[in-house]
């Protein structure tokens, strides 16, 4: 059987496009033709020599992970180390995909006359048939990522939680946040922001209506009994939000908080409440927010 080696340079240079446009899409890059061209056209020459073997070297799985970063840098060139590892988590599993897709359209072609070697598969099967496999597989790996974007729903945004404080419980709506990171410093629990107004039954209303003043170390308002059962349960949470970066709120541990939804119900026992002063919304959709780490 006769293998052409610029057959095998162009089928793997439109592979390697369509998978780095693939994962381009996916991570809403800013995608540029020539550097995805550049970097598809390197994999494509690394195809070549593997397949010559020219060098064992290039058999091996370390050269290859090399390979992939130097792709991912070229094409895309994330300024983090972070931004790097997660473009190539995503660039293998797309190009999983795809392979399977090229897996299932050769067997369904069935070509007489096919070889694997150094894991390239080589054969007398036309090359729309590659290019056809990658437009499949591109179709199937777009319309996934939207079909889960789209379950992503408002509905799934909030849920119920259960809040048990100084021997109470309240219950309210809670907002999942996904940018919601806070965390009590010292212990780095995870802090859910709640409404004071919500809190009325569980802590003293001298605290609640002077958290202002506590958060600046004014104590004067604050009866004796009371500053000496609360001085120590409560905390000094530093926060940034957009407009202020040096805010702080005023926390206090929770007995426990139990999450519900239509399918279970979880309880956490290691919880802070941050003592919010305002209202979160205008209509009262939701009188708390947690970050997504809770669930």
């Amino acid at each position: 059987m006769t293998i052409y080696i610029d057959v095998v340079l162009i089928e793997n240079l439109i592979m390697n496009f369509i998978i780095l446009l693939a994962t381009g899409l996916i991570l809403k890059e800013k995608i540029k033709n020539m550097r995805l061209l550049l970097a598809s056209l390197l994999g494509a020459i690394y195809s070549v020599v593997s397949y010559l073997s020219i060098l064992e070297i290039y058999a091996s799985i370390i050269l290859k992970i090399i390979l992939s970063i130097v792709m991912i840098y070229v094409a895309f060139n994330p300024q983090t180390i972070k931004k790097m590892w997660k473009d190539i988590l995503l660039f293998y599993l797309t190009s999983f995909v795809f392979g399977g897709a090229a897996f299932a359209l050769i067997y369904i072609v069935k070509p007489q006359e096919i070889l694997m070697k150094n894991g390239l598969f080589l054969g007398t099967y036309p090359l729309k048939t590659i290019i056809l496999g990658a437009i499949i597989a591109f179709i199937i790996i777009m319309t996934a990522f939207t079909v889960v974007k789209s379950k992503i729903t408002k509905k799934d945004m909030f849920c119920e939680v259960e809040i048990q404080l100084n021997g109470k419980v309240i219950e309210t709506t809670a907002m999942i946040d996904t940018g919601n990171l806070l965390k009590e410093p010292i212990t780095n629990t995870p802090v859910v922001v709640v409404e004071h107004t919500l809190l009325y039954d569980c802590i003293p209303k001298e605290i609640l209506n002077h958290l202002d003043e506590l958060l600046g170390g004014d104590f004067n308002n604050i009866p004796e009994e009371l500053k000496e059962k609360y001085i120590t349960k409560l905390k000094f949470i530093p926060f940034s939000s957009l407009g202020k970066q040096n805010g702080m709120l005023l926390g206090i541990k929770a007995d426990c908080m139990k999450i519900k939804d239509a399918e279970k119900e979880e309880e956490k026992e290691n919880i802070i409440i941050g003592i919010y002063n305002k209202s979160l919304t205008k209509r009262g959709e939701y009188r708390a927010l947690m970050g997504i780490e809770l669930l």
